[in-house]
């Protein structure tokens, strides 16, 4: 069996189509049907409303499926529609490959091999950017988009403006996109990497026709304004939403919550007050009678003072629901002294809830206060007593 015969067995079993979005590339569209043909015949061809010769030549290619409207859309709203016919013909995966010539079908079996080490990967065509054809423009939104991507998503990707890519269709269909034109190709990406789903590329080769010669519809002003503006969106939601999810993700895998704990806590770059600091003013947070804002204040004052956040946050989560009736009744305890004959004495018990402090609230809360601020003070200066023993400890083993 030839090379060529293993690629074309190898689509046939991961159930791999190739989808072609064209939007009046006559000049070049027959050229690149017949070469992604040689390596396959599951082929889509999306028609994003040419109102030249594409649709004809589309048509010519009996094996190409094709999808096909009126009125233009737009590259995302073209790559929309190839998932959607591809996800109903039964296939797992897709190559999206450009109509212009820029890409080269010879890369395809590249994305085939990297698919069976990562199935659950959008894999990359990483072009070379550093080439004199390269137009200018080009270079500057590489380097832009690249640089949004890493600080979206925390990962680094050679080349997030590629649109020779392979995309896991099963794990892409239940993400519900806004987006229609070239910046999609930026939001299906950052949002699969939210998802989970991994991120990889390949070498691929890239093609950049004389500009005399040179067809594109990418429009430098309103499509670059476009990208900025999903990228101020996306930006918004990593810092409101997405780290924020991904850190209590963390926080409450046990293993990783307390291995997170001690790393920060045996930093030897923070002083020792300052994490004992720390550690007291989250379990006085957590215990403060502000439910719901409790860790929005904490992490307030640990900007403001400039404490190990992350040891501020897990200390803070004191007031987890196995310990909110310890909470409650202590706070009742402690403001007993404040309220003199209007005290109000209750029983400890596990049921212990909300709903207990609600005809007492006064006693609750001149407790809760009282609790919270011995607490703190009590966790700041035994982790600073622990932390100085140990300190000693360590010294005296060398």
């Amino acid at each position: 069996m030839t090379d060529l015969e293993i690629v074309k067995e190898k689509f046939d079993q991961l159930k791999i189509c190739v989808i072609i979005p064209t939007y009046n590339n006559a000049g070049t569209l027959a050229g690149v049907i017949s070469e992604v043909a040689k390596y396959t015949e599951h082929i889509i061809v999306v028609n994003d409303g040419s109102t030249d010769g594409t649709l004809e030549i589309a048509q010519s290619y009996p094996f190409a499926d094709l999808v096909s409207y009126s009125k233009n859309q737009g590259k995302g709203w073209a790559l929309r529609k190839g998932f959607e016919r591809a996800v109903s013909l039964n296939y797992d995966y897709a190559i999206t490959i450009d109509s212009d010539g820029q890409h080269f079908p010879k890369d395809l079996p590249a994305f085939v091999d990297k698919l069976e080490s990562a199935p659950n990967a959008i894999i990359v065509g990483s072009r070379n950017m550093g080439q004199a054809s390269v137009p200018g423009k080009s270079s500057f939104g590489h380097k832009f988009s690249n640089f949004w991507f890493k600080i979206e998503t925390g990962i680094d990707c050679p080349d997030t403006q590629s649109g020779f890519r392979l995309y896991p269709l099963q794990s892409l269909k239940n993400i519900h996109f806004i987006t229609r034109k070239y910046e999609f190709e930026i939001e299906v990406l950052v949002r699969g990497a939210w998802a989970g789903i991994g991120i990889d590329s390949v070498p691929v080769t890239v093609y950049y026709a004389p500009k005399e010669t040179r067809v594109s519809h990418f429009r430098p002003f309103q499509d670059f304004t476009r990208i900025s503006i999903l990228n101020t969106f996306l930006v918004a939601i990593t810092f409101a939403y997405i780290k924020p999810r991904d850190f209590f993700i963390n926080l409450f895998q046990k293993k990783r919550a307390k291995q997170m704990f001690m790393d920060q806590l045996m930093n030897f770059n923070q002083s020792d007050e300052l994490k004992a600091a720390s550690i007291g003013l989250g379990v006085c947070m957590g215990i403060m009678p502000i439910w719901g804002f409790q860790l929005i204040v904490a992490l307030f004052f640990a900007a403001i003072f400039k404490l190990n956040k992350p040891l501020v946050i897990i200390s803070s989560h004191i007031s987890i629901p196995p310990m909110i009736p310890v909470v409650i009744f202590l706070s009742y305890k402690s403001g007993k002294y404040w309220m003199g004959d209007k005290n109000v004495d209750i029983a400890f018990s596990r049921h212990i809830s909300f709903s207990s402090i609600g005809q007492h609230m006064e006693q609750y809360i001149y407790g809760s206060i009282t609790l919270a601020l011995v607490a703190g003070l009590s966790a700041a200066l035994l982790t600073f007593i622990l932390l100085k023993l140990f300190s000693r400890k360590a010294a005296s083993s060398f």
